[in-house]
């Protein structure tokens, strides 16, 4: 009987470790099982984890080259701005000298012009007057108080119509002229004769023999004064005031 229940113990004992052992394995293999997985997973977080830094470093990069894009952008637009300013202030500087260019020319023609006129009606009426406003000598009683070509000149000039007290001016500015010379010659203008006529040859006007004639150069010269300035006086003062008539 207790030979019976030793085998009976044994028995049970036997499948006991075999359950047991059994049980072990299962345990065992899910553990194994368990230890990839986890390691899988493990990877799997490290993998998201490189990708999201990667992802935000090249939003970060991207981030940075638009700031940089746009202060380039910036940066030209305030340079095109800088030149454009600098282009439009020359223009208007530009515009704005010659427009005072333009005023000074206009009032230089405008101060000129009525220098002219005022000169013109100052000669016109020192003309009208038959008087010069220039000193020229006491008036002579008759031409008889002169010789030669001024005495041709003084009664010349009576012919015309003038009057006795226009011939302190005529004497003038023939002596300013030529010196009452009829082959003075002025080798720089080719003015000729008594009058300085410009040229010589205008005088063949009032005859052919202008070039030794006094009296032809005189007719001339009358003439010309006449048409011009209306007296000797006029012809005298126009001379005294630039130099020449």
């Amino acid at each position: 009987m207790n030979r019976l229940w030793s085998r009976v113990g044994i028995r049970v004992a036997s499948v006991g470790l075999l359950v047991a052992g059994t049980i072990g394995g299962v345990y065992l293999g899910q553990s194994r099982d368990v230890q990839p997985q986890g390691a899988q997973a493990q990877a799997r977080l490290v993998v998201q984890a490189d990708v999201s830094t990667e992802f935000d470093e090249m939003s970060l990069l991207k981030e940075r080259h638009s700031q940089h894009a746009a202060a380039r952008a910036y940066q030209r637009a305030a340079e095109g701005d800088a030149a454009s300013k600098v282009a439009t202030d020359a223009k208007s500087a530009a515009s704005k000298a010659l427009t005072q260019e333009t005023k000074a020319i206009e009032k230089k023609e405008a101060d000129e012009k009525a220098a002219e006129e005022a000169a013109a009606k100052s000669s016109s009426s020192s003309s009208s007057s038959g008087s010069s406003t220039t000193e020229v000598g006491p008036i002579p009683s008759s031409c008889s108080e002169f010789s030669g070509n001024r005495a041709t000149g003084c009664a010349l000039m009576l012919d015309a119509g003038f009057g006795i007290d226009q011939f302190p001016c005529l004497n003038k500015l023939f002596n300013r002229e030529s010196g009452w010379n009829e082959k003075a010659s002025n080798a720089s203008s080719g003015a000729y004769g008594i009058p300085q006529a410009l040229p010589g040859s205008k005088m063949a006007s009032v005859a052919s023999d202008w070039e030794t004639n006094a009296a032809t150069q005189i007719k001339w010269g009358l003439s010309y004064i006449e048409g011009r300035y209306n007296t000797p006086c006029g012809a005298w003062d126009h001379s005294e005031s630039v130099g020449w008539y």
